[in-house]
């Protein structure tokens, strides 16, 4: 019963945000995904529905790293390869979770990769 009712507050948080923003071609919403073992990040382009670069935690299995270090990493990933793009700002999107933990580890780890939003 539990998990229905987070599932639900967090898709109608999700729901509030993305009625709010939206990603273009000159800045892209950064949208980010946690499930339990890893954190997913994308740059999409909402006007043609294109996503423009994604990471994941899935490329830092062979690390010994936490969750958070690893959501750190995924940042500044994605960071490099929007540079890589011709990005230079994003629109944060945390996809209906808190910002705190691996969602502001990941947000942190963009910023210094350069990413600006």
């Amino acid at each position: 019963m539990k998990q229905s009712i987070i599932s639900t507050t967090r898709e109608r948080r999700r729901k509030r945000i993305r009625s709010k923003i939206s990603g273009t071609s000159l800045r892209p919403r950064l949208s980010v995904y946690k499930s339990n073992s890893y954190i997913y990040a994308q740059l999409i382009n909402d006007e043609t529905g294109v996503t423009i670069a994604a990471a994941s935690s899935m490329d830092t299995k062979g690390k010994k790293l936490n969750k958070t270090d690893s959501a750190k990493v995924v940042g500044n990933e994605i960071a490099k390869l929007a540079k890589a793009k011709g990005v230079e700002m994003a629109v944060f999107d945390r996809g209906g979770f808190i910002y705190t933990g691996r969602v502001k580890a990941l947000a942190e780890g963009a910023r210094e990769g350069g990413l600006q939003f």
